[in-house]
């Protein structure tokens, strides 16, 4: 006899549809033959001793027979434990244990323990969106991952726990519709909810100059890269950035939540990432690690920072060809990972921030503190950092050491509450802007050239000034655009419908340490 049940395998960040297909002989053999086809992994070749044990432990006797699991299409390989679920549920629809004679509306999907429990699997969000699309209303998965796939709306979630109380939700059915309630989620609640940060920047004192900078990159999501002598405050600043950041759009909460669910790193109790993420990985990271990788490629660091934050600490003491291979991410927000057998795209655009000494000893232009480094030493550290990917980074700022009075003044320090109000206000200027001309993009930091000439008109005597900078320091294409961004953002601080001399002043200011330390 036949019976079948949908599932679904994840490939990059989306998601395919899989018919599980049993077929069993129903002749009693002294030994057992199940065999799973279909490109299975281990993993998937292993589903039948947990299957049978699952199914055996949950009260139902199944005797020794041959049975033959197709996981189709068969020229796709096949990974993981999650198609345990559908599996187990084939074979007990095979042997009569079901009173419907079809699954055509449910998708299944888990992990069996041996005693029947349901655990939880990665990757549940894009299968959930994609039950949407193929028109598939029951998705039925462990408990556990219910608050996760419930964010989907149109598909009905029922959370289990057990084989046994699979059974008794597809037996208790009528007319091909449960009758259970299925799992609910409040999306909209969940973004509401105000935002709590166990840090803030009433905590940093002094660094007005590198506190502006923060402003500035967070309103336009602009990378920055920040140089001084050790016990600064560049990492205290870095930590603190994502508490002035804009909450995140629903569309980016389910794109940024469909990656950390497909790595496997989403938090199950919270369902939906209602806060950028903030990566930070150490300097030991390998490449594949950073960028992402694996026989079958799985996201990296850049695309689990989607839509968030990526902090590089010492960015000299990552390997040059771990650092080199973002360049092509922060160009074009996307990385492709291409093998023998498949070609996956990640999306990654994420907002950078990199800290480093100026030197091997952390202390050169340091006033308190002698340099004890000489200038070949310097320039083999500054240049372990190419240029080609210093000049895809918008801000370059420098945070001196803090002055004892400064840091043991009584006046209390700007809090992250107060930056926040003039970046949402910014960031609320820029969306307004590029949705009454129809742009799908969320910040200055994501314009192309075209759009750059037409949101950012400069009047003749900034055109003068931006001409003399781009002459006199030697910049780039790219650096002109990036200028021009960063002086967008700065106006939309401010509240100004066109860019100023103020503006571009300063947006080139931030341009000129490249100049003095790899010159």
């Amino acid at each position: 006899m036949l019976f079948k049940s949908f599932s679904a395998a994840v490939y990059g960040i989306d998601a395919n549809l899989i018919d599980v297909e049993v077929d069993y002989s129903g002749a009693v053999s002294e030994q057992d033959h199940f065999h799973t086809v279909g490109l299975p992994d281990a993993a998937v070749r292993e589903s039948r001793n947990r299957v049978r044990s699952a199914i055996k432990n949950s009260g139902y006797l199944i005797p020794p027979t041959h049975i033959t699991i197709n996981l189709a299409p068969a020229d796709i390989r096949k990974e993981g434990s999650g198609f345990d679920l559908p599996i187990a549920i084939g074979i007990l629809g095979a042997y009569g244990a079901l009173r419907l004679d079809n699954l055509n509306g449910y998708l299944l999907v888990g992990e069996l323990g041996l005693d029947g429990s349901v655990r939880s699997v990665p990757g549940v969000l894009p299968m959930a969106i994609m039950a949407r699309e193929k028109g598939i209303p029951h998705l039925i998965l462990p408990a556990s991952n219910a608050a996760e796939a419930a964010v989907v709306e149109g598909v009905r979630v029922y959370g289990v726990t057990s084989l046994l109380d699979v059974v008794d939700l597809l037996n208790c059915s009528e007319k091909g519709a449960p009758q259970r309630l299925p799992f609910c989620s409040v999306t909209e609640k969940l973004l509401s909810e105000l935002q709590h940060f166990n840090v803030d920047f009433k905590d940093v004192r002094g660094q007005q100059t590198a506190k502006r900078a923060l402003e500035v990159a967070a309103a336009g999501s602009h990378n920055i890269l920040m140089i001084g002598p050790p016990g600064s405050g560049k990492t205290m600043l870095a930590k603190r950035l994502p508490s002035i950041l804009a909450p995140l759009s629903f569309e980016e909460a389910l794109e940024t939540t469909k990656i950390h669910s497909v790595a496997g790193v989403l938090d199950a109790a919270a369902g939906l990432v209602t806060q950028r993420p903030f990566r930070s990985p150490h300097h030991t990271i390998s490449d594949a690690g950073l960028i992402g990788g694996g026989a079958v490629p799985r996201p990296g660091e850049v695309s689990l920072a989607h839509n968030g934050l990526l902090f590089l600490d010492e960015l000299p003491e990552f390997p040059r060809n771990v650092l080199e291979v973002m360049r092509q991410p922060l160009e074009d927000h996307t990385v492709t990972i291409a093998r023998a057998s498949m070609s996956l795209s990640f999306p990654a655009r994420f907002m950078l921030a990199a800290a480093m000494n100026p030197c091997p000893c952390g202390y050169f232009n340091d006033k308190s503190r002698e340099c004890m480094c000489t200038p070949p030493m310097i320039q083999r550290y500054v240049a372990k950092v190419s240029g080609p990917l210093l000049d895809r980074i918008d801000i370059h700022i420098e945070v001196p050491a803090v002055q004892y009075k400064e840091l043991r003044g009584g006046t209390a320090a700007e809090g992250s509450a107060e930056i926040r109000g003039r970046v949402l206000a910014a960031r609320e200027r820029q969306r307004a802007r590029f949705a009454q001309h129809g742009e799908k993009i969320y910040s200055n930091a994501q314009m192309t050239t075209r759009q750059i000439r037409s949101y950012c008109e400069l009047p003749p005597d900034a055109e003068r000034l931006l001409e003399r900078a781009m002459q006199q320091q030697g910049l780039t294409a790219r650096a002109h655009d990036r200028i021009l961004k960063v002086a967008r953002t700065i106006a939309d601080l401010e509240g100004a419908g066109d860019l100023a001399v103020s503006h571009l002043a300063e947006a080139i200011q931030y341009r000129t340490l490249d100049r003095s330390y790899w010159s």
